[in-house]
């Protein structure tokens, strides 16, 4: 394959896995803020093969899918290490909300209405013993290694 066909395939794999996340998510498993954030870099990457479709340029081109693919595994592994406890992730999704002895009920009721509903650092499927996130870092990885090929080979 050539530069063209693999950035056409590594975008195609970005989009697969934009469409994959709204079908779990059309299926009932609503998504974190953590989860929405991982969407937008493989949006990024699926734009960028269009651009390599429609202007035939690649190598640059190529360069920013990588980067669009690196981002999302990077924001994948985060979200994977905030569910497996390794770290802890954004105190508004990860059950998180401070000091609650200090607060006065007011203040309570008001951070309990504006708290999300999902949280950031529960897992709600597994296959294989890995989270959608842990999932998407594996093939956010590979997407990078395709764009890569793509960007070597333009």
């Amino acid at each position: 394959m050539d530069g063209r066909q693999l950035s056409l395939l590594a975008g195609a794999g970005s989009a697969a896995l934009l469409i994959a996340a709204l079908g779990f998510q059309a299926a009932g498993y609503a998504p974190c803020e953590l989860c929405i954030l991982q969407r937008w870099p493989h949006v990024a990457a699926a734009v960028v093969a269009l651009l390599v479709w429609w202007t035939g340029r690649v190598r640059g081109l190529a360069v920013l899918g990588m980067i669009a693919a690196g981002v999302a595994m990077g924001l994948a592994l985060y979200h994977a290490g905030v569910e497996w406890k390794l770290w802890a992730g954004p105190t508004h999704c990860s059950g998180t909300v401070g000091n609650l002895a200090s607060m006065s009920p007011q203040e309570l009721m008001t951070r309990l209405q504006s708290a999300p509903v999902i949280r950031c650092d529960e897992v709600a499927w597994r296959f294989l013993g890995l989270s959608m996130a842990a999932w998407n870092a594996v093939f956010s990885a590979g997407l990078a290694v395709v764009w890569g090929a793509a960007a070597k080979r333009a």
